[in-house]
């Protein structure tokens, strides 16, 4: 028998036990948030470099065109439409540094 699930009185979210004070994936299992893998940066954040995205490769998303275009037209400069999806993002992070939008 489990015992009950304690809280804190302030924030009301629940508060380890002794026994759940470290997490172990049981039968080899998969676990996440604990230590930088493959889906974060060498820093830790979870930035990783476009050359590294599993779908890279695949057409810039619709949201990526819409918010690409309206940078360039702001930099004043011309793009092909057939960006890649990390094309596009190191075009955006580039333009960005420009941008009065991003503060």
């Amino acid at each position: 028998m489990s015992e009950p699930i304690q809280h804190d009185q302030q924030t009301g979210a629940p508060v380890p036990t002794d026994d759940s004070t470290t997490s172990t994936a049981g039968a080899g299992g998969e676990t996440i948030g604990a230590t930088p893998d493959a889906t974060t940066g060498s820093d830790g954040s979870l930035e990783r470099d476009p050359e590294q995205w599993v779908t890279g490769d695949e057409p810039m998303t619709a949201a990526q065109r819409s918010y690409l275009d309206t940078l360039a037209k702001e930099a004043g400069e011309e793009l092909p439409a057939d960006l890649t999806k990390a094309q596009a993002s190191e075009h955006i992070d580039r333009l960005q540094q420009g941008s009065k939008r991003v503060g």
